[in-house]
């Protein structure tokens, strides 16, 4: 049992979060000024190859991350201490596997975002990640682009019958069944750890209306034709190439004509002067956070898959996850939020 007490715990986790936005908003501009300054056709990462502070910024986002997790004051150990009580809560949980469910064999092949075990490895993970999550993106409070993200969505749709794909811990479904209070909504994802405490935070919010279940993305085994809106949060990045086509083409089956299908996730070519810098940033964060995925959802054809699904009013554009975000005077490391929309035609 680890000895890690709560002062502790609470002390390191401030100190790796003030080292995480001293990453953001002044390693990252450093860097990125450094890089102009050379005015030069070399490849970016040959430059990098130079630079005095690229290793010490690269070695900032693999290890900060690192200890968040596995450290001695880490999220695993200080979650460890309370197993007892949080396995308790999540006991009292049911949520049920849709038929002929299975694990897709690259989900716990790697630990995704450096987590432990990933997200099924063990009955507290779904804990672990929330807490996590808080910090993942510093400059975001409360996950208010979560809820910046629904009503960017409720200005084009008002949807009765709502999925969330990969919904993890409920961060991207909560919003969608407080915005739209009259829809039916449905939320799957693959870690069980992950649906029940996505269920239990439900009930300490007083949300009875999401219905969880345990499936693949990718083959929901629900009914056809039976959503308005099928959409998704930070899932297409975590998907090999052939899965996210496959979620595509599942998105298409279970929308009725008219319903749209809409995604929140990583675009580097998309965002407002985005250059070779940007691409081999966001590259390496793929490599340095354990998401392998991410370098084939920006090189996908998005656009020409939907189309040849049948998809119309495809829309792909960059998302502003604060007021300030797409200002070409923005300096701050951000993650290339953009948002993929497309219609079932009538």
């Amino acid at each position: 049992m680890s000895t890690v007490n709560a002062r502790a715990f609470s002390a390191a986790q401030d100190f790796l979060l003030g080292a995480k936005k001293f990453w953001t908003t002044q390693m990252y501009p450093l860097l990125r000024e450094q890089d102009q300054a050379l005015e030069t056709k070399t490849p970016v990462a040959e430059r990098m190859q130079t630079s005095d502070l690229y290793p010490f910024y690269a070695w900032m986002e693999r290890h900060l991350q690192r200890m968040k997790y596995a450290g001695r004051y880490g999220l695993v150990p200080w979650h460890e201490t309370q197993r007892p009580a949080l396995e308790a809560a999540l006991a009292r949980q049911d949520v049920p596997t849709v038929a002929g469910f299975q694990v897709p064999a690259y989900y716990p092949s790697f630990d995704v975002h450096q987590h432990p075990g990933g997200l099924m490895g063990d009955g507290l993970a779904g804990f672990v990640y929330e807490r996590g999550a808080r910090s993942t993106t510093p400059l975001d409070k409360h996950f208010d682009l979560h809820h910046r993200f629904t009503r960017q969505v409720g200005a084009f749709t008002k949807p009765q019958r709502i999925l969330d794909l990969g919904c993890g811990f409920g961060k991207s479904t909560r919003p969608f069944a407080q915005q739209f209070a009259q829809a039916q909504v449905t939320a799957t994802d693959l870690s069980m750890p992950c649906l029940k405490l996505a269920q239990h935070l439900d009930a300490q919010e007083n949300i009875d209306k999401v219905r969880y279940l345990q499936a693949d993305a990718c083959a929901t085994g629900l009914a056809n034709a039976s959503y308005d809106l099928v959409t998704s949060t930070m899932l297409l990045h975590e998907l090999p190439t052939t899965h996210l086509a496959e979620l595509f083409a599942q998105a298409h089956r279970l929308l009725e004509p008219g319903g749209w299908t809409v995604h929140l996730d990583f675009l580097p070519q998309v965002q407002p002067g985005a250059d070779a810098f940007t691409h081999f940033i966001h590259a390496g964060h793929a490599k340095r956070n354990n998401e392998p995925y991410m370098p084939s959802l920006a090189a996908f054809d998005l656009k020409g898959h939907l189309q040849s699904l049948g998809f119309t009013d495809i829309r792909i554009t960059p998302f502003a996850e604060n007021d300030q975000a797409l200002d070409s005077h923005y300096r701050f490391w951000r993650f290339p939020w953009t948002v993929v929309q497309a219609r079932k035609p009538l």
